[in-house]
């Protein structure tokens, strides 16, 4: 029983040690205060859709950031976690390089050419939507806009912006199906200085990203045409998938380009916003991987359903 009861005083003293510790500022954060806390905040991160790797990458960064930092007076061990991991994720969200297209749009014009986007991503997240939405954006902000088929694999994706165009009352740059969808692009920067547009926007063909030729079509584009920004669009529902899907096309970016000439993904925007509830992981997850800001989210069918995405609601989100 002796042992039991010595047990039972070192714990009580350790435990008191630690209570006093902890409310007189003297406490030294260990990885054992820190471990279950970060733990739960993983688990939550991931229930947020923040995909698995990246959740672990955030934690165990504001873990050694903490480890043997003395707790100030009167905080607890989750409080100080929880501050430190919304500030790392609000770094994350804040890339260094703004973009604001309109503002670089409104550059390019002032130097008498067109801002070229190419948009990527695989079929079915609302690519073309989503560059239509940007044409009417920029539109309605004075500039002249031209969009340019340059998915010349999928039949049905030049009608389908056709259809965009027709709405919007832009023009349409297409040569149909089986071209070479570089030379298109290319054609189409040339039509677009020509005509004196302001921003052009590229439609490229919405390849299963393990689709090698397909991919080294796209790489092909990007490099020889150098837009000014090249967009990846994604949904932001899926969690661990929409990650490998923009890692791929940015290897692919960086692996089929010639030496010296190689665009890697400088955008992100993501679809279906308005479906996904508080679970706002795919943003921090996206950024993470590629250090690309968010230019936009979609949060509807319509044209006008377009917005910039705020950090602080996303941090909100993430910790409720």
């Amino acid at each position: 029983g002796e042992s039991k009861g010595g047990w039972t005083a070192s714990f009580q003293s350790s435990w008191l040690g630690g209570a006093l510790a902890s409310i007189t500022g003297n406490k030294v954060l260990t990885e054992g205060d820190l471990q279950p806390v970060l733990q739960e905040m993983r688990t939550k991160l991931m229930e947020k859709n923040v995909a698995h790797e990246i959740a672990e990458n955030v934690c165990s960064s504001v873990q050694q950031s903490l480890v043997g930092q003395r707790l100030a007076s009167f905080t607890r061990v989750k409080t100080v976690v929880e501050d430190a991991l919304k500030e790392a994720i609000q770094r994350i969200l804040t890339p260094n390089r703004s973009t604001d297209i309109l503002r670089d749009a409104m550059d390019a014009r002032s130097r008498g050419r067109p801002y070229v986007m190419a948009f990527v991503g695989v079929n079915g997240v609302g690519k073309s939507t989503s560059l239509a939405k940007v044409a009417y954006y920029l539109k309605s902000h004075g500039l002249k806009v031209m969009i340019a088929a340059c998915d010349t694999f999928r039949s049905g994706a030049v009608e389908q912006l056709r259809t965009h165009a027709r709405c919007l009352e832009v023009p349409l740059f297409e040569r149909g199906y089986a071209k070479d969808p570089a030379q298109v692009a290319k054609a189409a920067i040339r039509q677009a200085a020509e005509d004196g547009c302001d921003a052009l926007l590229i439609d490229t063909a919405g390849r299963m990203q393990n689709n090698e030729p397909l991919m080294r079509a796209l790489a092909n584009l990007v490099s020889l045409n150098t837009p000014d920004l090249v967009t990846f669009v994604g949904e932001a529902l899926v969690g661990n998938d929409g990650i490998d899907q923009l890692r791929m096309f940015d290897e692919a970016l960086q692996n089929y380009s010639p030496p010296g000439r190689v665009h890697r993904i400088s955008a992100v925007l993501l679809t279906k916003f308005d479906t996904i509830d508080d679970k706002l992981g795919a943003a921090l997850s996206m950024t993470y991987q590629t250090g690309a800001p968010i230019i936009g989210i979609g949060v509807g069918q319509k044209y006008t359903h377009l917005k910039k995405l705020s950090v602080k609601s996303v941090i909100r989100a993430l910790f409720t």
